[in-house]
């Protein structure tokens, strides 16, 4: 997959902009493009460190398994850039032509915060909060999905393959068949699929259906996502599902093509977690946090968005009754709490941090001594090497989410562990519950069970733990992120037999 010429040498190649950044052709034609709601690229002072052109690449999981990739390709990425009502160019930066697609305040109030996540995030996590239902966030999802289409087909050369990302950007897929029959186009959902009993509720759910069936291939990060997802289908518009392939019809009644669903379960670059768990300044920064907790016997580590979604709650809850009961106390056991900010402006997350850290106040009010603190709380976002630290510091990793689409901080405290020490207490209703069956899987509505769980993680023995992680940890150095981008690509190119008998 190689750009489109539109000169007689490649664009590319003459680009002279400092510091790695610069312009890239207005109309430049791509082979590949992904699509997501923002770019790879997070605003940055040139003081910083990483930071060219004013720019940085973002951390986190898609940016790590499609960088590499679309470095090689020479494809473009199509997305937000982060400020409302700014206009910019489209620009390269670290060998990735970016596509920036313009979002105003009001598209961020009504299509982002609202339809996205106030409507579709709850919606999609079993109803965990009460999603809203508004017709003007309805108008600006579907506006806003247009602009993103409309960018990819003004990018796209004839046959081009697009890889549309997440829930934000659901009816992207068929308005870019319509538009465009000569693309491959692929479609993956990071978070979890509602079953039809719940996605029922949606007023727009033929559409979001339809809109997703304009894809040849849907994934999902578990094989009951796709099933919930096929289901809908099936129920809500008529269609024929046969195995993973739904046959899509025209307005003539003819199948157009097979839209297929199946899972691919996302993972992590297991490379750089390795590394840096085995640097020897990271090694040291761990021994300094247990150093400044006190050395208790054991440390306890949640690490999440401060979203509902997570089981934060539910796990303060069951560490301070642990607290209560005298199973675990501050001198010998520390919880380190790190709480990401998270969609500040939705009302539901202001009430959630409200509440974590009022509940945070009153645990370390009743068990606090002078020298020893019963649970740490960081609400900051952290680098991977601070993060790594944190992960060989841990004794016990707290992962105890209502409902998850994969969870990879349960996969990177797993790889960080080289050592194969450690316990892993994770949700069975986090999608990395199907890959890491060794970790000690339980309900976090079950707070006695919750408790029950920790208090085996801190008190198994070596021998138990060794088994356990390293088992898990060969299933994630076997099943890396780069594993997860090519199985899906791989099976984005296959033919489709058509069978409409």
């Amino acid at each position: 997959m190689q750009a489109t010429e539109h000169a007689e040498s490649d664009p590319k190649t003459e680009r002279t902009a400092a510091h790695g950044t610069s312009d890239t052709d207005p109309d430049a034609q791509y082979d590949f493009m992904v699509v997501s709601n923002r770019l790879p690229v997070d605003r940055c002072s040139s003081d910083e460190p990483g930071c060219e052109g004013g720019w940085r690449r973002s951390p986190g999981g898609l940016v790590t398994a499609l960088a590499p990739m679309m470095t090689k390709t020479d494809g473009a990425w199509v997305g937000w850039h982060g400020a409302p009502d700014e206009q910019i160019q489209p620009f390269s930066h670290g060998g990735i032509d970016l596509v920036p697609v313009q979002l105003s305040t009001q598209d961020i109030e009504l299509f982002y915060e609202g339809f996205s996540n106030a409507t579709l995030w709850p919606l999609y996590h079993d109803v965990i909060a009460p999603p809203e239902f508004h017709r003007t966030w309805w108008d600006s999802y579907r506006k806003v999905n247009r602009r993103f289409a409309d960018a990819v087909v003004h990018h796209a050369s004839h046959g081009a393959t697009v890889w549309v990302q997440d829930y934000q950007l659901q009816l992207v897929p068929k308005m870019l068949r319509e538009a465009r029959p000569d693309l491959k186009i692929g479609f993956f959902n990071h978070i979890p699929f509602p079953p039809p009993e719940i996605f029922a509720q949606l007023p727009w759910r033929k559409a979001i259906i339809d809109g997703l069936l304009g894809a040849d291939l849907v994934g999902f990060q578990r094989s009951s996502d796709a099933g919930n997802f096929m289901r809908s289908a099936r129920r809500f518009l008529g269609a024929s599902v046969k195995q993973q392939q739904v046959h899509v019809k025209g307005s003539d009644g003819q199948t157009t093509h097979i839209a297929r669903a199946q899972a691919f379960p996302i993972s992590i670059d297991v490379q750089q977690i390795s590394e840096l768990a085995q640097n020897p300044e990271i090694i040291e920064r761990a021994r300094q946090i247990r150093r400044d907790l006190g050395n208790p016997k054991t440390i306890l580590l949640g690490v999440d968005r401060l979203d509902y979604t997570k089981g934060i709650r539910h796990r303060l809850k069951a560490y301070e009754e642990l607290l209560s009961d005298g199973k675990v106390t501050v001198e010998d056991a520390a919880l380190i709490q790190v709480a990401s900010p998270s969609r500040e402006r939705v009302e539901q997350y202001r009430l959630l941090r409200e509440e974590v850290e009022g509940t945070v106040g009153h645990i370390n009010g009743t068990y606090d001594t002078l020298q020893n603190t019963a649970v740490r709380y960081l609400h900051h976002n952290y680098p991977i090497d601070e993060m790594v630290a944190l992960y060989l510091a841990a004794d016990v990793m707290l992962v105890t989410a209502l409902r998850d689409g994969m969870n990879l901080v349960a996969k990177e405290y797993v790889t960080a562990r080289t050592n194969n020490d450690g316990a892993l207490v994770l949700s069975e209703f986090a999608g990395a519950a199907d890959q890491l069956k060794q970790a000690l899987l339980m309900n976090p509505h079950d707070i006695d069970g919750l408790k029950d769980t920790i208090m085996r993680a801190v008190n198994m023995q070596p021998a138990e733990a060794a088994r356990r992680m390293r088992s898990m940890r060969k299933q994630i150095l076997d099943h890396d992120v780069d594993l997860w981008s090519s199985d899906f690509l791989n099976a984005l190119k296959e033919k489709v037999i058509r069978d409409d008998s």
